[in-house]
C-alpha cells in the first residue's frame, strides 16, 4: 500500500558500566522499526575496535537472538534503521556509516537529507580526490567530520563546525570508543530526544524507544545544539546560535510518521491526531451511521472525529498484522490483492451504513479508491473520506520521500476532482490553518509539502539529486 516514508531512524547509548549495549539497541531499533524497514544496523566497540553488523531487511531478521546472545556486554553503541531517500536502496547504504582514521574512529547513524550533498560530493570528489562507498549522503558527513577532527581536533567542536557546513535536515547520533554525541539540525526538521537507564544515556528517534526499554525521559535535543556523553556520563552541550534559522520540524511526524505513543518536542502524537480529527468534524459535519479510520494511522484521528461529532466510533476493517515488508509484487494485479491481503472489509460492521472513513493522506490516489471500492463491495452505502492534512502539492526535500509534483494527484486534479476519481461519496481534506494551529507554544513546523514554502531555501542543484 502506497504511503509516505520517514527516512529513517537512529538511537545511541553509552553506560558508566558495561551493559547489554547492544541488546538495548537492537530492542529500541525493534520500537523505531516504522520508521525504516528496508535495512538495519549497529554499532559497537569490543576492546577499543569498532564492531558493525548492518544489512538488508528488518531488525529481528538482522540481529537474530543468536547473534545477540554471543555478543559481550559493551558501554557504547549506536543503531539506525533505514528507508531509502537519498541513496540506493542496497547494503552498502545501510547505516550506521562506519570511519577508519587516524585522527577518528567512529560510527555514525542519521535520519534526515542533506540539501548540500550532491555540492559537497562533487566538491570534495573533484578538489580533494575522496572516494565515496556509499550513495547517501551520510557518509558525506563522516568525511567532513574527518576534515574538522584534522583541523580542530576536538570531536565536540568538529561536530559543531559541521552545522556551518551542512545544510537541511540531521538528527544524527555519533559513537566513539568512549563518546556519545547527538546533533539536531538548528531548524529542527526530524525529532531527536535523549534518555537515561540505570545511569546511561540514551539519544533517539522518538520516545517510544526509551518507553520499550523502561528508560526516563530527560529532554528533547534542541535544535542546533551538540550533546556530548563520556563514559562517566557527564553530558557537556554546545549550542548554535539559531539567528536566522526559523523553526521547522515536520507536521507529518504527527500526520504519520511517528508513533502514536511517541512525545515529539512536547506534543503528545495521540492528542495531535485526535486533535486533527476533531478539527475535521467541525469544518465538515456529514450525516452518517458510524466513523472508521483506516489502519493504522488513521484510527486516532477517526476517534478525534467520533468524539467531536457524536457519531459511533467503529472499525470497518480487519488487518492482517503478517504482512510486511517483503510482501512486494511486480504488477498490477498482485499489488490490487496486496490490497485486500492487508486490509480486509469487516462485511457485518459496514454493510447498510452511512461511513465516514478517515485516513491521514493521499498520494496518488490509487490505495484510497481501492479501499473505497472494497467498502461498497462489502455492503457500505456511503463512503465519505476525511484526510486529516490537507493536499501534497509539492516535493519534501528533508528526508520523506514525497513524489514529485506531477505525480501527486492533488496537482492533477480539483479536491472535487479527485472525490469523483476515487469514487467517495464526499471528500474534505483538514485545512492548514487548523493543522498548524495544533502545538503547544514556540513549536513551528515545515509544511512545505503543502505550501512550497519551506524553513530554507533550497536551490535548483539540490532539487535534482530528488528528482532522479
Amino acid at each position: 500500500m502506497r504511503k509516505i516514508n520517514e527516512e529513517c531512524g537512529v538511537f545511541g547509548i553509552i553506560s558508566p558500566k558495561p551493559t547489554s549495549a547492544v541488546g538495548y539497541t537492537a530492542t529500541a531499533l525493534m520500537a523505531l522499526q516504522h520508521r525504516g524497514q528496508e535495512g538495519t544496523g549497529i554499532a559497537t566497540f569490543i576492546d577499543g575496535r569498532l564492531k558493525c553488523r548492518k544489512n538488508m531487511g528488518l531488525v529481528s531478521e538482522v540481529f537474530d537472538p543468536d547473534y545477540l546472545g554471543y555478543m559481550p556486554d559493551t558501554r557504547v553503541a549506536v543503531g539506525h534503521v533505514r528507508y531509502s531517500t537519498t541513496g540506493n536502496n542496497s547494503a552498502e547504504n545501510t547505516q550506521p556509516i562506519e570511519t577508519i582514521h587516524s585522527k577518528l574512529t567512529c560510527a555514525l547513524a542519521h535520519n534526515g537529507n542533506i540539501t548540500n550533498a550532491a555540492a559537497l560530493r562533487s566538491r570534495m570528489v573533484n578538489e580533494g580526490g575522496k572516494v565515496f562507498h556509499t550513495t547517501n549522503d551520510s557518509e558525506i558527513i563522516n568525511m567532513l567530520l574527518i576534515q574538522e577532527m584534522i583541523a580542530v581536533k576536538n570531536l565536540e567542536r568538529a561536530v559543531y563546525n559541521l552545522i556551518d557546513r551542512i545544510e537541511g535536515a540531521y538528527s544524527i547520533v555519533i559513537a566513539t570508543a568512549d563518546k556519545l554525541i547527538a546533533v539536531r539540525d538548528c531548524n529542527g526538521f526530524r525529532p531527536l530526544c535523549m534518555g537515561k537507564k540505570d545511569g546511561a544515556i540514551l539519544f533517539a528517534s522518538e520516545t517510544c524507544a526509551l518507553d520499550a526499554l523502561g528508560a526516563k525521559f530527560v529532554r528533547d535535543v534542541r535544535p542546533g545544539e551538540v550533546v556530548s556523553v563520556d563514559l562517566d556520563a557527564k553530558i557537556t552541550s554546545l549550542q548554535h546560535p539559531l539567528d536566522g534559522f526559523k523553526r521547522g520540524l515536520c507536521v507529518f511526524e504527527f500526520v504519520y510518521f511517528a508513533r502514536p505513543d511517541s512525545v515529539v518536542d512536547g506534543l503528545s502524537v495521540y492528542d495531535a491526531r485526535v486533535a486533527m480529527g476533531r478539527a475535521l468534524a467541525r469544518q465538515m459535519k456529514i450525516d452518517a451511521d458510524m466513523v472508521s479510520g483506516v489502519p493504522d494511522s488513521g484510527l486516532e484521528a477517526a476517534y478525534g472525529y467520533s468524539l467531536e461529532s457524536g457519531i459511533p466510533y467503529g472499525a470497518a476493517f480487519v488487518k492482517n498484522r503478517y504482512v510486511g515488508r517483503s510482501f512486494i509484487v511486480p504488477n498490477q494485479a498482485g499489488r490490487e490483492r496486496t490490497v485486500n491481503v492487508k486490509l480486509n472489509p469487516l462485511k457485518a460492521s459496514v454493510k447498510g451504513k452511512r461511513i465516514i472513513l478517515v485516513d491521514d493522506s493521499i498520494v496518488r490516489g490509487t490505495t484510497s479508491a481501492r479501499i473505497i471500492r472494497s467498502l461498497r463491495d462489502a455492503g457500505a452505502k456511503e463512503v465519505h473520506l476525511c484526510i486529516s492534512c490537507p493536499p501534497f502539492k509539492y516535493p519534501c526535500y528533508f528526508g520523506t520521500d514525497i513524489d514529485s509534483r506531477d505525480k501527486l494527484i492533488a496537482n492533477k486534479y480539483t479536491i472535487e476532482g479527485i472525490r469523483e476519481k476515487l469514487g467517495a461519496d464526499s471528500l474534505v481534506y483538514l485545512d492548514l490553518e487548523e493543522l498548524l494551529a495544533i502545538k503547544p507554544a514556540g513549536l513551528e513546523y515545515c509544511h512545505g509539502c503543502f505550501t512550497g514554502k519551506y524553513p530554507i531555501e533550497v536551490g535548483e542543484a539540490s532539487k535534482d539529486q530528488f528528482d532522479d
